[in-house]
């Protein structure tokens, strides 16, 4: 794992930890579970590339579902 994969995972993992807490507070089903995967997903993604595609999409979705369903 190099330097850049392993800053990127802290990085996103942090975002996906306030994804959970405010999923959690909220009672928001979608922005838990993106945060869950965006803990989880560094940890199977080698390519800083995959890593921050697959991240940024999981990001995307809690924001995407809210103004589609608001």
């Amino acid at each position: 794992m190099d330097t850049t994969t392993l800053y990127l995972g802290l990085f996103f993992s942090a975002v996906g930890m306030g994804y959970f807490v405010y999923g959690k507070n909220q009672g928001k089903v979608i922005a838990l579970l993106a945060g869950i995967a965006l803990m989880i997903s560094p940890f199977f993604s080698t390519s800083p590339l995959v890593l921050s595609l697959v991240c940024l999409i999981l990001m995307a979705v809690p924001v995407i579902a809210a103004r589609r369903w608001d």
